[in-house]
């Protein structure tokens, strides 16, 4: 009987000192864990609101959110195991290995993720923008985590990599509101040039939509083979300029018309020499 309740004794001494080991460790882990978890949500909810403020896309908001919120959690867990005597260094090379495993894996995925952030981020064109890259133009119709869809203007849609995009050189013409349209407008050398200037003017200054500032540009920039070249230079929104650019090449024509000024195509003089026998 002695030897039963010595036995007893001897368990509970045990299971005191192993309480008094790791109960606080265990307790420690705990308030790590618990606490660690709600600063990692915290931390999450401020960056979310941060990125809200700025009009980040919402799409990569939400993946952002997730990104982060499980990899602080994930910091949080290898320090709640650490206070308990876990060795995590193992457990971090493990993690690190699969990352780098699934990195190398979605190389090319990844390469695009990385591009559309930044797209996002330093927002090079919007949404609605008329804009060249990769070899297309057309408006942007969507931006993606992935992928930025453009729309041509026979209305195809256009998805392009993001990492293509990047890559490439990106023209945006809708950025600065205005465009210039340039023309490049031939009149015959026995045409009056004066006169010729005047009509140019005349049909700028009828179109309600060039603007008044920059001044439109009308001067003669070369003395060509069959021909006396001017180029018309104004100015529009940038909305109006396919427009503006048709309309003008329409009434140039008519005006030259109407006041004899010719339009001359390109010819040569061809002289025949006949060798005397």
């Amino acid at each position: 009987m002695e030897k039963n309740l010595d036995a007893y004794k001897q368990y509970i001494d045990l299971g005191i000192n192993y309480a008094a080991t790791y109960g606080v460790k265990i307790i420690l882990a705990l308030l790590i864990f618990f606490i660690g978890k709600r600063i990692a949500r915290l931390i999450t909810n401020l960056a979310v609101k941060a990125l809200k403020k700025q009009d980040v896309d919402i799409e990569l908001i939400g993946f952002l959110d997730s990104l982060l919120y499980w990899g602080l959690f994930a910091v949080v867990i290898i320090a709640a195991l650490g206070q308990l005597g876990i060795q995590t260094a193992s457990f971090v090379a493990i993690l690190g290995a699969a990352g780098l495993a699934i990195g190398l894996a979605l190389q090319g995925s990844l390469s695009n993720f990385a591009a559309g952030v930044l797209i996002i981020l330093l927002r090079p064109f919007r949404v609605g923008d008329f804009v060249e890259v990769a070899d297309t133009s057309g408006a942007v119709n969507n931006i993606r985590i992935f992928t930025t869809e453009l729309r041509t203007g026979d209305n195809k849609a256009v998805i392009i990599p993001n990492a293509r995009v990047l890559d490439s050189n990106i023209i945006n013409y809708s950025s600065t509101g205005r465009r210039r349209v340039d023309l490049v407008i031939g009149i015959g050398y026995n045409d009056d040039i004066d006169h010729a200037r005047n009509v140019l003017n005349g049909v700028i200054a009828k179109d309600s939509r060039i603007l008044k500032d920059p001044e439109p540009v009308v001067a003669i920039n070369q003395l060509a083979d069959s021909r006396v070249n001017f180029v018309v230079r104004p100015w529009v929104r940038s909305d109006d300029y396919w427009a503006v650019h048709n309309d003008l090449l329409e009434n140039i024509k008519k005006q030259f018309d109407a006041h004899n000024i010719s339009i001359p195509f390109p010819q040569r003089v061809v002289t025949t020499v006949t060798e005397e026998k």
